[in-house]
């Protein structure tokens, strides 16, 4: 029996689950971002943010963060949670004793932390990772 990795559209759907998992008060911002999966991040991307390996990083928010928007922003994209199918699975499978769509769920709510602005108080109402 040949067992395939968890695929692209996999990860998306978890993502897209634990999004709807939210509070509605956050779920339904939180659904006016672009969610982009991808296998790792770009390279230009991963050079702008100053990361030479890309398994070092699972997800990244893009954007202006709502506690920083201004009616004058103008922004050139929309805001973006971008999530990597590749060092997701790699660090899913290091752990060993992590389910996939905790770990997803995981890395898509820290990057909607950096969206919300949130404290750890508010992340920890909704994801109790460490727990």
């Amino acid at each position: 029996m040949t067992t395939l990795p968890p695929s692209l559209d996999t990860i998306e759907e978890l993502a897209r689950t634990a999004i709807s998992d939210l509070p509605p008060q956050f779920a339904v911002a939180a659904n006016t971002l672009v969610l982009r999966v991808m296998e790792f991040a770009p390279d230009e991307l991963l050079a702008e943010i100053g990361i030479e390996e890309p398994f070092e990083l699972t997800g990244l928010y893009t954007g202006i963060p709502l506690t920083e928007k201004s009616s004058f922003d103008q922004p050139t994209e929309p805001d973006a949670i971008w999530l990597f199918r590749r060092p997701i699975l790699d660090e899913w499978i290091a752990r060993g004793d992590v389910d996939l769509s905790d770990l997803v769920t995981h890395v898509t709510v820290h990057e909607l932390a950096h969206h919300f602005g949130w404290t750890d108080a508010d992340i920890a109402r909704i994801d109790r990772w460490w727990e």
